[in-house]
C-alpha cells in the first residue's frame, strides 16, 4: 500500500501497528462512525481526507468536554439575554459626517462651464499663490468645472432637482446617468438643502459579493455553504446585539466578550460540526481570547490610549458621551482577532487529529511535537498577514508621516499609530499563544480517549509514547 504520510508530509512508520483485520473504521462503539477511514484503527483506507469528519470519540470523553463547554455556552446565553439591547437608541441627527439624512439621486445632465463663471473658487484677497490653497484656487478658476443637474429619486422630495458644481481637480467626477447619494440638510436655504455626498456603488458591491458566494460554494460545497451561513449569523450578532448594546451604554468589553463568544460557538459548530475536534478548537479559541483581553486591557490603560483619535470616534463620543471609548478600542481588538483565531485553532486541532489517525501509537508528547511543527509555519504567515493588513489600512496615515519627515519614534508615539501597534501586537500575541495551547489540548484529548469495550485499540497502541522520537 506504500508508506502513509502525516500532516507534515513525513512518512509514518508503524512497526507495531495492529494487523489489517483489527481496523475499526465503522466501529459502532464509537457512535456515528461515518468517517472516511477515520476510525479507531490504523486509518488504512487510501481515500482518507484531512477535511473529512473527525473520528468519533468515546462517550467518556464527550462527557468531559460537555462538562466544560455546556456551562460556558449557558453563560453566553445568559449574557445575551441580560445585555440584549432591543434596538439602537434614537438621537437627533447632527448633520455631520455619517450622521446625516441621505437619499438616492441620479445625475440627469452634465454641462462644462468656466469655473470663474460659477464662482467655484476664488484667489485669496492677498493674491498670494505660494500656498497650496492659493495655487489650487488659481488652477480652479482657470479650468473647466462640471455643472451637474441631479434629481432626487427617493424620499419625500422625490423628483426634486438641484445643481452640483464639481471642480476640475475634484477626486470624484460626475457623468450623466450616474447614481449618487445625496445629503439632505433641512436647516439650510432651499437651494442648498441637497448636495452630492457619494456615488451609488451598490451594484458592483452586490456583484462582487455574489461572485464571492459562488466561489465559496463551488469550492467548499456544503462546508462553503455553511461558512456563508455562519458569516451571515456573525453579522446578525454584530448588528443586532454588539453595536446596539454598546450604544445603549453597556460595558463594551463585556459586550464584546459575550458577542464574540456567541459568534465563535455558532460559527465553529456550524462550519465544522458538533464534534470533539471542534470543541477542542472552541476551548483553544476561548483561552486565547481571554489572553488577548487581559493583555489589551493592560497595555491600553498603561499607554493611556483614549480610543478617541479621529472624526468618527469623536462624533460617537459627542453623540453618546457615556460610551467608554478605551473599552470600545479593546472590544475592537477582541472582535478583530476572533476570525484569525478560529482559523488557527481549527487548523491545529485538525492537524493533531489527523496525525493521531495516521499513527495511533503516537502519545501526547509526540503528537504535540508534530503538531507544533505545523503550527510554526502557520503562525509565521498569519502574523505577517495581520501586520500587513493593519499597515495597508493605515497607509494614507503613514504617507502623511513620511511627508512630514517624522522619525519612527515620533510616529509610533502618536496615539493614532500607537492604537494600531497595540491592536496588532496584542492580537498577534494571542495568535502565537493559540498554537501551543490548542495543540496541547488536542494532543491530550485525542490521546486520553477511552474507546468502548470491545471496539478499542490494543493497549500497546494506546501507550506508545516513544514511537516517533524526533
Amino acid at each position: 500500500m506504500g508508506p502513509r504520510r502525516s500532516c507534515d508530509d513525513r512518512p509514518v512508520t508503524s512497526p507495531q501497528q495492529p494487523p489489517e483485520p483489527h481496523r475499526h473504521a465503522h466501529d459502532p462503539g464509537h457512535g456515528h462512525g461515518h468517517g472516511h477511514g477515520a476510525g479507531g484503527g490504523g486509518g488504512g483506507h487510501g481515500h482518507s481526507h484531512s477535511h473529512g469528519p473527525a473520528a468519533p470519540v468515546s462517550r467518556h470523553l464527550r462527557k468531559v468536554i460537555a462538562a466544560i463547554l455546556i456551562p460556558f455556552a449557558a453563560a453566553v446565553v445568559v449574557g445575551l439575554a441580560v445585555l440584549w439591547p432591543g434596538g439602537t437608541p434614537a438621537h437627533e441627527r447632527t448633520g455631520v459626517g455619517f450622521d446625516r439624512q441621505t437619499q438616492q439621486g441620479e445625475v440627469v445632465s452634465v454641462e462644462h462651464v468656466d469655473c470663474k463663471d460659477v464662482n467655484a473658487a476664488q484667489v485669496p484677497p492677498t493674491g498670494d499663490t505660494s500656498t497650496p490653497e492659493g495655487r489650487e484656487a488659481v488652477n480652479a478658476q482657470q479650468g473647466k468645472c462640471e455643472k451637474a443637474t441631479v434629481e432626487v429619486t427617493s424620499g419625500p422630495d422625490k423628483g426634486r432637482r438641484f445643481v452640483e458644481i464639481v471642480q476640475p481637480d475634484a477626486p470624484r467626477q460626475l457623468h450623466q446617468g450616474q447614481g449618487v447619494v445625496v445629503a439632505y440638510a433641512p436647516d439650510a436655504p432651499h437651494d442648498l438643502q441637497y448636495s452630492v455626498t457619494d456615488v451609488n456603488r451598490k451594484l458592483p458591491m452586490a456583484l462582487l459579493a455574489g461572485i464571492f458566494a459562488v466561489a465559496v460554494v463551488v469550492v467548499g460545497r456544503m462546508r462553503g455553504l455553511m461558512a456563508l451561513i455562519a458569516l451571515a449569523v456573525s453579522f446578525l450578532v454584530l448588528t443586532f446585539f454588539i453595536l446596539p448594546a454598546i450604544l445603549q451604554g453597556s460595558n463594551p468589553l463585556v459586550v464584546a466578550v459575550v458577542g464574540s463568544s456567541a459568534i465563535m460557538l455558532l460559527a465553529l459548530y456550524m462550519c465544522h460540526g458538533l464534534s470533539a475536534r471542534t470543541s477542542v478548537a472552541v476551548l483553544g479559541t476561548l483561552i486565547s481570547l481571554l489572553l488577548i483581553g487581559l493583555l489589551g486591557s493592560l497595555f491600553i490603560g498603561w499607554a493611556s490610549l483614549s480610543g478617541n483619535t479621529d472624526d468618527n470616534t469623536g462624533l460617537i463620543h459627542g453623540l453618546y458621551p457615556e460610551i467608554d471609548m478605551s473599552g470600545l478600542l479593546l472590544a475592537g481588538v477582541i472582535i478583530g482577532s476572533l476570525g484569525v483565531l478560529d482559523d488557527v485553532t481549527v487548523t491545529q486541532t485538525s492537524a493533531v487529529w489527523e496525525l493521531h489517525q495516521a499513527d495511533p501509537g503516537m502519545g501526547p508528547r509526540g503528537l504535540y511535537r508534530a503538531g507544533i511543527r505545523i503550527g510554526r509555519d502557520h503562525i509565521a504567515s498569519v502574523v505577517n498577514t495581520l501586520v500587513l493588513a493593519y499597515a495597508g489600512a493605515a497607509l494614507p496615515l503613514l504617507l502623511l508621516f513620511s511627508i512630514a519627515q517624522s522619525s519612527m519614534g515620533t510616529v509610533a508615539n502618536s496615539e493614532l499609530v500607537a492604537e494600531e501597534i497595540v491592536r496588532t501586537l496584542v492580537g498577534s500575541i494571542g495568535l502565537v499563544a493559540s498554537v501551543p495551547v490548542t495543540t496541547a489540548l488536542a494532543a491530550l484529548v485525542v490521546s486520553a480517549d477511552r474507546p468502548a469495550s470491545g471496539g478499542g485499540k490494543p493497549a500497546a497502541v494506546r501507550g506508545g509514547r516513544r514511537r516517533r522520537a524526533k
